[in-house]
């Protein structure tokens, strides 16, 4: 109710100011002579006058000029941030994105979740150099897949550019909450970077180094090179388990670790490299392409077997004569999970002029994520004897090709003063999702079934053959987009994009802007847009099937997840996934000013409809055909609505003070999101529905001071995270524990010796600020929540040394 309160009210605000806009219209021949005494004076300049390309078919826009909400962040302001991952970078730069950590969570923990106005992972749009960037191969909670940002190397970013508004009906399908797009270096130059951080408790020590140089191609163009290796160790936020303190009390003559599992960042190593190039084919023809290239390996834990309670693989049994899992694992086995990713993003194309009004841009695109995973130091103890102790899962594999075809128009139009900017164009983009299945033993059930030993390798099934496939899909798009300078103080926007997918159908989806100058450093500006998340071919069509023995019966059991298409899904209530759907509206207040004061606020409500999720389970009636045995399953489905309401809020102040240049910025996001309806857990079970709602701050922000005097510079940033809540375990009695606001301080130091030389100091959380402990998980030796929506390592200490050339 709320929620379309606001959304009547941005809707209201919208027409004032097409009214105010239509007033202003009739007044703009006298108000000319107005405004062209008003340019004699120049006009303050801020960051808002950086020129930018998300969001927008015109060439000319600025952050101030924009019709809807983009941030801008520079190359340095992404160096002053201490991660190579771009999604802490994002963290600490955009107040409505969080990362989280999610340790012992699977591939969570590799390819972690980035949420952008708190909505799932895949309702962002990642493009790179303006062209869409792939999707990981990973399907993560509820079934999101996302694009992975830490596959694209920090060392090679010129800028980054965050739209903070739908734009499906600009950019397709995922652009619901937003657009982010990296901008790769183009300039020539040369740099080299060596950086090392470690935590204040000794751990997490990282070691970084990445080399970029940027030649001409004589007078004909541009090529950037950039590599950038990467080392993290892990690190433990862990205390004891009390069943292994037990274990250890109970056989004295064993050496039990402390602790036996670990809690904490993965064990990770990672290269990148890549080019970016530019060269001109004619007077009016440019061609152009890029490529980037990632490689990672990772290795995270499990939660300890007991060999004193986990009768599932430590018991004996006449089927194994003479075979005991404690010779194998005298004090029980923390399985060690792993994971190893190859990234690939290839683009190619060529831009030019039909004239100096009407430009063009076709290009092609391929993309792909592949994930191998790995199981170290368990067992498959229903094959006894014949078990291997390691491994080999499986692998994912995401594929995406498109191909694009872009033009825009200036349209002059004799009654207007500037010219109608007319942008269309056309997409067509495959995609295809390919299981590969693991080996025999990973999800085998060995003769020791029989007899209660547990299949499958303990702690993660691999895939088997059943689930091994290959599924595409295909789209087809056709968009119109226009901006009309209706006089000197007022532009409106119209955008429409038309969709077919061969899994469902078609999509229709617009968007209409308006903004409207009240003075020239002061500007109002709104949205309303549809958008559409269309479902992936790993959504559509894999399984995720687990075999075991019921202890109880001595009966062996086939449970999962089904694809929504599977004839045992269909007769159990499965229907075919459709698009999610969204409806954005936004309002806000632009300025600046002469004194260095810069900043924007925006209002925003997102209505979002038929959300996917995954079923409850269902045992499998009698009768009803059965051909797998399976016992219980589910699938995904599109299911609950929600409602989302927020305000951002970016205030700059860049003015010279003294011998040097002194520079604040404030960013805040207020955003709160409702469960409307569904029919699923997260809307008709009270606890699911109060996590889903309040997992992630309200509040969220940030206040970043610099100094740079000579050859010094300074910066502190005070990060803000507001209260949240989390699970404590407990089936009854206080099933939430309900976190408090946090705060962490970061500073540093740098010193430039000359033009080539520089190092750079500092901490991140130098205060060594940690949240309350936990109750979820606390029995398994967990001291901070896993679901923690910023780092509980502590103080992060670093140093860097950068060379220019």
């Amino acid at each position: 109710m709320q929620s379309s309160r606001l959304s009547r009210a941005i809707v209201l605000a919208l027409s004032l100011v097409a009214a105010a806009a239509a007033s202003a219209a009739d007044n703009d021949v006298r108000d000319d002579a107005n405004t062209a005494a008003a340019s004699a004076t120049p006009a303050a300049t801020s960051q808002l006058d950086t020129l930018l390309v998300t969001g927008t078919r015109a060439s000319n826009r600025t952050q101030f000029d924009t019709l809807a909400p983009v941030d801008v962040f520079s190359k340095e302001e992404i160096q002053a941030v201490e991660s190579s991952d771009l999604k802490d970078v994002l963290a600490q730069l955009v107040p409505s994105f969080v990362v989280q950590r999610l340790p012992m969570a699977d591939g969570q923990v590799f390819v972690r979740p980035a949420t952008l106005r708190g909505l799932s992972p895949d309702q962002t749009l990642v493009l790179v150099n303006g062209r869409r960037f792939h999707r990981s191969a990973l399907l993560g909670g509820r079934g999101a897949q996302a694009a992975d940002l830490a596959q694209i190397p920090s060392s090679a970013v010129k800028r980054i550019e965050v739209l903070r508004d739908g734009a499906s009906a600009q950019y397709g399908s995922d652009a619901i909450a937003g657009v982010i797009n990296i901008i790769l270096e183009d300039e020539v130059g040369s740099e080299i970077t060596a950086g090392y951080s470690q935590y204040a408790q000794g751990d997490g020590n990282s070691r970084d180094f990445s080399a970029r140089t940027g030649m001409r191609l004589g007078d004909y163009g541009s090529l950037v090179l950039f590599a950038e290796s990467s080392s993290s160790a892990v690190t433990s936020r862990t205390r004891q388990r009390q069943d292994a303190i037990d274990f250890q009390a109970a056989h004295p003559q064993l050496d039990v670790p402390d602790p036996v599992q670990r809690w904490g960042q993965p064990e990770l190593e990672s290269q990148r490299a890549g080019f970016n190039l530019k060269a001109m084919a004619g007077d009016t023809t440019e061609l152009y392409a890029f490529g980037l290239y990632g490689h990672s390996e990772g290795v995270s834990d499990f939660n300890w077997r007991n060999p004193d309670t986990t009768t599932g693989a430590f018991r004996t049994t006449p089927i194994f004569p003479g075979w005991d899992l404690r010779d194998i694992y005298p004090v029980g086995f923390s399985p060690q999970y792993s994971n190893e990713q190859e990234d690939l993003q290839l683009v190619g194309g060529a831009r030019g002029e039909f004239s100096t009004d009407f430009r063009w841009d076709v290009s092609a695109s391929y993309g792909r994520n592949a994930i191998e995973y790995g199981l170290g130091n368990a067992i498959n103890a229903s094959l006894g004897p014949d078990s291997p102790t390691d491994f080999y899962l499986g692998e994912l594999t995401q594929t995406e090709k498109n191909v694009n075809a872009d033009f825009n128009y200036s349209w002059n139009v004799a009654a207007l003063a500037s010219p109608v900017n007319v942008a269309f164009g056309a997409e067509f983009r495959q995609e295809a999702y390919q299981v590969s299945a693991g080996e025999p033993a990973s999800y085998a059930v060995g003769p020791g079934a029989a007899a209660g030993l547990e299949a499958n390798a303990n702690g993660a099934p691999g895939f088997s053959d059943m689930q091994a496939g290959r599924w595409t899909q295909q789209s087809q798009a056709a968009y119109l987009d226009v901006e009309v300078p209706l006089g000197t103080r007022w532009s409106i926007g119209a955008a429409g994009r038309y969709e077919h997918f061969s899994s469902f159908g078609r999509t229709l989806d617009g968007k209409l802007s308006a903004r409207f100058e009240i003075t020239p450093d002061v500007a109002l500006r709104g949205t309303v847009s549809s958008g559409f998340r269309a479902p992936t071919p790993g959504q559509l069509n894999t399984t995720s099937t687990v075999q075991g023995l019921d202890t109880t019966t001595l009966q062996i059991f086939t449970s999962g997840r089904l694809s929504p298409s599977d004839p045992l899904a269909v007769q159990l209530g499965a229907k075919a996934l459709t698009p999610e759907q969204s409806r954005t509206a936004s309002v806000g207040l632009t300025w600046r000013n002469a004194s260095g004061f810069s900043g924007s606020i925006d209002v925003y409500d997102i209505k979002l409809t038929d959300r996917f999720s995954q079923s409850a389970s269902f045992a499998v009636p009698a009768g009803v055909p059965n051909p797998m045995g399976y016992t219980s399953v589910n699938y995904y489905t599109n299911d609950f609505d929600t409602s989302t309401t927020g305000v951002d809020l970016v205030g700059n102040y860049q003015r010279d003070i003294g011998p040097g240049r002194f520079g604040v910025t404030l960013a805040y996001n207020y955003n709160r999101t409702r469960v409307d309806d569904g029919s699923t857990s997260v809307a008709t079970n009270e606890t699911q529905r109060v996590l889903f709602e309040d997992r992630l701050p309200e509040h969220k922000g940030s206040i970043t001071t610099t100094w740079e005097a000579g050859p010094w510079s300074l910066m502190g940033r005070a990060r803000y995270y507001g209260a949240w809540t989390d699970s404590t375990g407990n089936a009854t009695g206080d099933i939430y524990q309900r976190f408090g606001a946090m705060a962490f301080l970061d500073l540093a130091v740098g010193y430039r010796f000359n033009e080539r030389h520089s190092v750079r100091v500092g901490a991140d959380n130098v205060l060594d600020t940690y949240p309350d402990e936990a109750t979820f998980q606390a029995s398994r030796g967990l001291v901070y929540s896993r679901n923690a929506p910023y780092d509980t390592d502590g103080a992060n200490l670093y140093a860097e040394y950068r060379l220019r050339f």
